[in-house]
C-alpha cells in the first residue's frame, strides 16, 4: 500500500517537475521537445504501474493537507480515476508528439511557453483524477480552467483574447453560480464531500430536494458542455490545433464529464437518482443537446467548428448514459470517455495537418484534397467511423452499452427509450453527414488543384497514428476500459 502511494505522488509531481524543466530549455528546442517526450511517458508507465497494481490500492493515498476540518486535500487510487489518468497521459505522448510537427511546421511562437503550460495542465487532470472528494476535485477541475487559459488565447491576436475571456467567463461563472453552491449543500447535508460508492446523500436528503440539486451540478460544471452553458468550447477553437485537442480530448471536457460521473455515482448514487424520478426530468438537458448540437455542426464550414459542436453532442452521451442510471449506461458513459477520446483526437489531429500543410480551415476548400493527403484523410474516416459507432471501431461498444442501458428502463417508460433511442439515431445520421461527408468529399470530388502528395511532417504522421491505432485496436480488446467503468456500478 505505502510503494502505490509513492507512485500515486510520482504520478501527481512528474508533470510538474516536467513543466518546471521544460520552461528551462527555451534556448535548446530540440532537449525541451525530448523532455516534454520524456515527461509524457514517464507519466504513463507511472500509470499503467498503478493498473497493474489496482488490486493492492484499497489503502493507497494520502492528504495533502487539510485547510478546514473534515475538509482535506487528499488523493487516492481508484479504478475510474485510473482509467481517466490512462487517457490523458497516454494521449498526452501522443499530441506531443504531434505538436512537436505541428508548432515547428507552423511556426507558432512562445513554443517554450506552450509545452510548459501542456504540462501544467496534464498535472491538473492528473489530479482531478486521483482526487479522493468532491473539494479536492473541484480545486482542480478550477485550476484546469486556469492553466489551459493561456492555451486557449496563445496566439495573441484580438480573436483568440475574445475566445479565451469567453472561456474563462463561462467556465469560472458557471462554477461559482452553480457549482460551488451545489458542493457546500451536500457538505451541510451529508456532513462530508467523500466519494462512496453508493453515494452519500440518501438517508440524509429528502428525494424531492435531488432534482434541483442535480440540476446545479450539471449546470455548474459547465466543461461537460451541456446546452446552455456550451459556447466557451465553441470559441477556445481560436487556439492551436494541439490544444483543441488538448481541449477536446485529453483534459478540460474529459474532465467536465469525468466529474459529472464521479457526482452523480459517488455523491448521489444511481440508485437514489433514479427512486427520485429526477434523472426522468434532468435527462431532456442531454438529449436536446445531443440533437441541436449535431444541428448546428451542419451549418459550421470551419472544420475545428464543427468538430468542436460534434464533441458538444458526444459530450451529452456521457451525461446521458449516466443519468440513466441503469448499469449498462452508465458502463456506457465510462466506456464512451476512452472511446471519444481516441476518436476525436484523430479528428482534430487531421484538422491540423490540413492546416499547416495546405493552409486551409473550411470544409469547402477540402474538394479533392484526399489525392495529396491520403493519410491524413484516412486517419479521418478511422476517427469519423469509431465516432459513429461502426463495427470495428472502439465507439462501437459505448454506443452498444448505452443503447442497452436505454432499453434496460422500457419496462417503466417506453417513452423515455423511445426519446433516448431517437436522439442517438437522429445525432448518428447526422453525424454521418456533416463527418464522413468531410473525407467523401476529399476523396471524390474533382479538384485539379490537388495532384502532388504532400502530406504533413513525419512527427504529426506519428502523432496521428497513436489514436488511429486505438480506435481500432479497441474494438477487438476494449477489456481493460471495460473492466475499470465496471466499478462505476458495483
Amino acid at each position: 500500500m505505502i510503494e502505490l502511494t509513492y507512485w500515486l505522488i510520482a504520478a501527481l509531481t512528474i508533470p510538474v517537475v516536467g513543466a518546471f524543466i521544460i520552461s528551462q530549455l527555451g534556448k535548446f528546442e530540440n532537449l525541451r521537445e525530448a523532455s516534454t517526450l520524456l515527461t509524457a511517458i514517464s507519466l504513463f508507465a507511472v500509470n499503467v504501474y498503478v493498473y497493474l497494481n489496482l488490486a493492492d490500492a484499497q489503502q493507497a493515498g494520502f492528504v495533502l493537507a487539510e485547510p478546514i476540518k473534515g475538509l482535506a486535500i487528499s488523493f487516492s487510487i481508484n479504478s475510474f480515476g485510473v482509467m481517466f489518468a490512462l487517457i490523458a497521459s497516454g494521449l498526452w505522448i501522443a499530441t506531443s508528439i504531434y505538436a512537436i510537427g505541428y508548432m515547428r511546421a507552423h511556426k507558432e511562437q512562445h513554443q517554450t511557453r506552450f509545452f510548459t503550460l501542456f504540462a501544467v495542465a496534464i498535472a491538473g487532470v492528473m489530479a482531478v483524477a486521483y482526487s479522493e472528494n468532491l473539494f479536492t476535485l473541484f480545486i482542480f477541475y478550477e485550476f484546469l480552467t486556469v492553466s489551459t487559459y493561456p492555451l486557449v488565447t496563445h496566439s495573441g491576436t484580438p480573436e483568440a483574447k475574445k475566445g479565451g475571456r469567453k472561456y474563462i467567463l463561462i467556465l469560472m461563472g458557471s462554477s461559482i453560480l452553480f457549482f460551488l453552491p451545489a458542493m457546500i449543500s451536500v457538505y451541510f447535508i451529508a456532513g462530508n464531500l467523500e466519494f462512496v460508492q453508493g453515494g452519500i446523500l440518501e438517508g440524509s436528503l429528502d428525494p424531492k430536494w435531488v432534482l434541483p440539486l442535480l440540476l446545479l451540478f450539471i449546470l455548474g460544471i459547465g466543461k461537460a458542455g451541456v446546452m446552455p452553458l456550451h459556447r466557451w468550447l465553441p470559441s477556445a477553437m481560436v487556439a492551436p490545433t494541439p490544444v483543441s485537442a488538448l481541449l477536446h480530448a485529453v483534459a478540460v471536457v474529459k474532465a467536465g464529464v469525468f466529474t459529472v460521473v464521479k457526482v452523480v455515482v459517488f455523491i448521489f448514487g444511481t440508485d437514489f437518482i433514479a427512486d427520485s424520478g429526477a434523472n426522468l426530468i434532468l435527462i431532456w438537458l442531454p438529449i436536446i443537446t445531443i440533437v441541436l448540437a449535431s444541428f448546428i455542426a451542419l451549418t459550421k464550414d470551419n472544420i475545428k467548428e464543427r468538430l468542436a459542436y460534434s464533441t458538444v453532442s458526444q459530450l451529452s452521451y456521457i451525461v446521458l448514459g449516466v443519468l440513466l442510471a441503469t448499469s449498462d449506461a452508465v458502463k456506457g458513459a465510462g466506456l464512451h470517455i476512452a472511446m471519444h477520446a481516441f476518436g476525436k483526437i484523430a479528428l482534430f489531429f487531421a484538422a491540423g495537418a490540413i492546416l499547416v500543410t495546405m493552409h486551409k480551415k473550411a470544409v469547402s476548400d477540402l474538394n479533392g484534397m484526399g489525392k495529396a493527403m491520403p493519410l491524413t484523410f484516412a486517419v479521418f474516416t478511422i476517427g469519423t467511423l469509431s465516432i459513429l459507432g461502426i463495427p470495428f471501431f472502439g465507439g462501437f461498444w459505448s454506443k452498444w452499452y448505452l443503447l442497452s442501458g436505454a432499453s434496460q428502463v422500457f419496462v417503466e417508460s417506453s417513452m423515455l427509450f423511445w426519446s433516448v433511442t431517437l436522439a442517438l439515431v437522429v445525432s448518428s445520421l447526422l453525424n454521418t453527414y456533416y463527418l464522413l461527408s468531410i473525407p467523401m468529399r476529399a476523396y471524390f470530388a474533382k479538384n485539379d488543384a490537388y495532384t502532388h502528395y504532400k502530406e504533413a511532417p513525419l512527427a504529426c504522421l506519428i502523432g496521428m497514428a497513436i489514436p488511429t491505432a486505438m480506435t481500432i485496436y479497441l474494438f477487438f480488446d476494449p477489456s481493460v476500459f471495460y473492466q475499470l467503468s465496471l466499478t462505476l456500478t458495483e
